[in-house]
């Protein structure tokens, strides 16, 4: 063979290496911006595609072959949060179910002359942009502050509570640093006081526990794909009695409250990863737990680093730190090319190149919350990938600062430190 032939037979070996580098052997630590799929969710979802077909709205057999696998869904669905059955709405994910939750709200303190409603500085943005939306139609809005751990009071929104409130939402888990709200405690003055009360629980389902009598909640929003189910499907749980606007317009789908043909193999799908979640959670969480707090005790050790939230109330899965003198971005890439997957914040906003707003709220500046690096993990994270995380973090890190005009700053002292 030529020498040219060899050069380029090399080339092409390198190539391969590098994508099964880039693309097979990876570490895959953003699971709070989606999961894969179960293979519990996936056999499910299988005959659904195929054998079952029909429209769960007709009357023959087909349909009401889908119609029964839809009503066997919903009822599981329903067990695993403490509801009935009929206070499962479905809905094509997290974001449209907190869309219709507020604005049904909304709608129903309207015709009461209430017109103000209660949330917080952090929530994710389908809550904080359907606010905003309502603010222009002459709604008032207090959004409460988030203390320096991540976590809102419950006195805050005692004490943020008016006569013409009409709903209060507070997100369960903080979908950037993964902090756990009090959510009982929150829903149990919503109830003294005669308010709605809402809470965001994508991050929460399959990973917390979750019982909407017992906690006080008229309305929950999940999302299968964070709890290992398929993308596009999401569920609102709307307390027997509260009347609901259609968010879309249609047939008589899901008792007239959001029209549109049924998406069975997903609603399925959902309900199987669901439950495997919640039958295994406790076990899934203390396993986390270990995996996560090892993660935190090896950033910790980086010098200026710091973590966002509180220690012990945060999710199982979650780690989100700040790094002062580097980019978040810059961090990511470096970070996948080393075979790991990370992400800055949330994935809903991650082409923004605004610092945080959840990091802004729970008070770092500006040139902080750039520097920031969220890491959370699943079931199929090992101890070994921990250990190689925390490793390739160092390196990154000390990289990046190595030529930063920012860092030589810091160090020289010409500029002062802000994580110390």
């Amino acid at each position: 063979m030529s020498d040219n032939g060899e050069i380029l037979c090399l080339s092409e070996a390198v190539k391969q290496i590098n994508f099964l580098r880039r693309h097979i052997m990876r570490i895959y630590l953003d699971n709070a911006a989606t999961t894969r799929m179960s293979r519990a969710s996936v056999d499910a979802m299988l005959p659904y595609m195929d054998a079952v077909y029909g429209n769960p709205s007709s009357l023959h057999s087909a349909g009401q072959a889908a119609a029964e696998a839809l009503s066997g869904a919903r009822r599981r669905i329903a067990d695993c949060i403490g509801a009935l059955p009929k206070e499962i709405i479905f809905t094509s994910g997290g974001s449209e179910a907190d869309n219709q939750a507020i604005i049904s709200a909304a709608r129903i303190g309207q015709k009461k002359g209430r017109k103000h409603i209660v949330s917080t500085a952090f929530e994710h943005h389908a809550v904080l942009h359907t606010l905003q939306k309502l603010e222009k139609e002459g709604f008032e809005i207090t959004l409460l502050d988030v203390h320096e751990n991540g976590i809102v009071w419950p006195k805050q929104v005692a004490d943020a509570i008016r006569e013409d409130t009409c709903l209060v939402t507070v997100m369960y888990a903080n979908n950037e640093i993964g902090t756990i709200q009090p959510i009982k405690a929150i829903g149990e003055i919503c109830r003294e006081k005669g308010v709605i009360f809402h809470t965001d629980a994508v991050q929460a389902a399959g990973h917390l526990s979750i019982n909407v009598k017992e906690q006080n909640i008229d309305m929950l929003s999940l999302s299968a794909h964070k709890f290992h189910g398929p993308k596009g499907i999401g569920v609102l749980y709307v307390k027997e009695g509260i009347p609901l606007t259609p968010l879309i317009e249609g047939g008589a789908q899901e008792w007239g409250r959001r029209a549109g043909t049924e998406n069975i193999p997903a609603i399925v799908g959902m309900a199987a990863a669901l439950e495997e979640a919640c039958t295994h959670r406790e076990d899934n969480a203390k396993r986390l737990c270990a995996l996560r707090d090892k993660l935190i005790a090896g950033l910790s050790q980086i010098p200026h680093a710091i973590l966002n939230g509180d220690a012990a109330d945060r999710l199982p899965g979650n780690v989100n730190f700040c790094f002062e003198g580097i980019e978040g971005e810059s961090l990511l890439l470096l970070l996948d090319d080393k075979g790991i997957c990370a992400s800055s914040g949330s994935a809903c906003t991650s082409g923004s190149l605004d610092p945080s707003h959840v990091l802004l709220a729970i008070g770092r500046a500006h040139d902080i919350a750039h520097g920031s690096l969220r890491l959370t993990l699943s079931e199929e994270n090992t101890e070994e990938q921990i250990v190689y995380t925390v490793e390739a973090v160092k390196e990154v890190v000390a990289y990046l600062r190595s030529f930063s005009p920012i860092w030589r700053d810091l160090v020289s002292g010409r500029r002062e430190f802000m994580i110390k």
